[in-house]
């Protein structure tokens, strides 16, 4: 064969669909070791499929976390709006949410699946299941690919096998061991976006909370902040999750991964929605106003019936008398009960694993690959696409957006070369 692209998520599907076009009648393959295609992008956006991003460049690079200058060649050979017209092109109708975020307009991630196999037959891709490969290795200008199939051959050989995160969808690290076998560098990976877990035994009764407007920090051991960020945070049984734990984890997952247990704590202000100094004013002129009260009275109004009793323990062990009218507070005892309002605390565990992130971050050394083509510096005719690089960002399409530009370039290029070698 001419072209062959191992892994049928996005960016490997985009690879195949760009590198046919660039290659005009040359055989291109598809191996997919699972049963379908497209099997984690299934579970992008909550089983929506989160296509990419509408933001201008400049905002969707803020969003890249990891090595976003390398980034910025495929993205500006194929960017959002690049991605959003070729989906509709191919039959599916996408739509514009909170924070730019596109989605199919049936809310089904397999829509967009079905527009890149729509692509992909257009082509006239040859596109092979349930093929796993366990070998790669270069003699003379051809690649040897074996597996559980007949070893084949192919001049050019594109790996998008994504990370390590979701295994369950066939995101093993293959692609790190074919990297490695050709001496190719790969970073340290650790799982991101993904739920933090709390050493407090009290978060086990928040389960199911889902409290929206907070504000979230991560204090280092020394109570720097390291990160901040408001919206929605969830209560698990023994961790808290949601978009703003998410992104913390994104951004702080090597360093949390890498920090003795403990030394991370997560902050909420359960008030950022009215803002630290409208409340406090607030809730000062309510002691007063209703100061006949008793402490325990005034609270449960402001606060969600899971949290209430939590709060109130956590009062009480600073001291804090809960049957003391609310007129009669001194005010240490009002700082107090404003401090845990601002800054409700938990003690980072770690963070989940593999199995539960939605995206690794790490992987094959950018340094390793041409920024214009994705070739392996060291390794003619092999391409790199998608989660299988060192490329990561934060949760709203942005990750989404790294497999297709990169898998779109990897496939251009591949197929050019193959024209020039004519």
């Amino acid at each position: 064969m001419d072209i062959l692209v191992i892994g049928g998520g996005p960016a490997g599907m985009m690879a195949a669909i760009y590198a046919k076009k660039e290659a005009g009648n040359r055989e291109v393959v598809l191996f997919e070791k699972n049963e379908k295609l497209g099997k984690k992008l299934f579970i992008t956006g909550k089983g929506r499929g989160n296509w990419t991003n509408s933001c201008e460049e400049s905002v969707f690079m803020e969003k890249i976390l990891r090595n976003p200058r390398f980034f910025m060649g495929a993205f500006r050979n194929f960017n959002n709006q690049d991605a959003i017209a070729f989906m509709e092109k191919n039959g599916c109708a996408l739509k514009e949410e909170r924070g730019g975020r596109i989605f199919p307009e049936s809310n089904k991630a397999f829509s967009l699946t079905d527009g890149m196999k729509k692509a992909l037959q257009k082509e006239g891709v040859k596109v092979c299941l349930n093929k796993k490969v366990d070998f790669i290795r270069k003699k003379g200008d051809v690649f040897l690919i074996k597996g559980n199939f007949p070893e084949v051959e192919a001049k050019k050989v594109i790996i998008a096998t994504g990370g390590l995160s979701y295994p369950s969808t066939g995101s093993t690290g293959d692609g790190y061991d074919f990297a490695k076998d050709f001496s190719i560098g790969v970073t340290k990976t650790y799982p991101s976006l993904v739920k933090m877990e709390v050493l407090e035994e009290d978060v086990y009764p928040l389960s199911g909370l889902k409290l929206k407007h907070i504000g979230l920090k991560i204090l280092n051991e020394k109570g720097k902040c390291l990160y901040e960020k408001t919206g929605e945070l969830y209560f698990q049984k023994n961790s808290l999750l949601g978009p703003v734990v998410l992104s913390a984890s994104a951004a702080l997952s090597p360093e949390i991964s890498e920090a003795p247990m403990g030394s991370y704590q997560i902050a909420i202000d359960l008030k950022a929605e009215m803002g630290q100094e409208q409340f406090d004013s607030f809730f000062l002129r309510d002691c007063e106003s209703k100061g006949k009260e008793k402490l325990y009275q005034l609270l449960k109004s402001y606060l969600p019936a899971q949290l209430y009793p939590i709060f109130l323990k956590r009062l009480e062990k600073q001291g804090v008398s809960l049957e003391k009218k609310s007129s009669e507070l001194k005010k240490e005892e009002r700082r107090k009960i404003l401090n845990l309002f601002h800054s409700f605390p938990f003690t980072v565990q770690g963070l989940g694993g593999f199995p539960e992130a939605i995206v690794t971050k790490g992987g094959v050394e950018t340094t390793e690959l041409s920024k214009k083509s994705l070739e392996a510096k060291k390794v003619p005719g092999l391409y790199f696409a998608g989660e299988v690089v060192d490329l990561d960002a934060y949760t709203g399409g942005f990750n989404m957006q790294i497999a297709i530009s990169t898998g779109v370039l990897a496939g251009q290029s591949a197929g050019r070369a193959l024209k020039e070698e004519r």
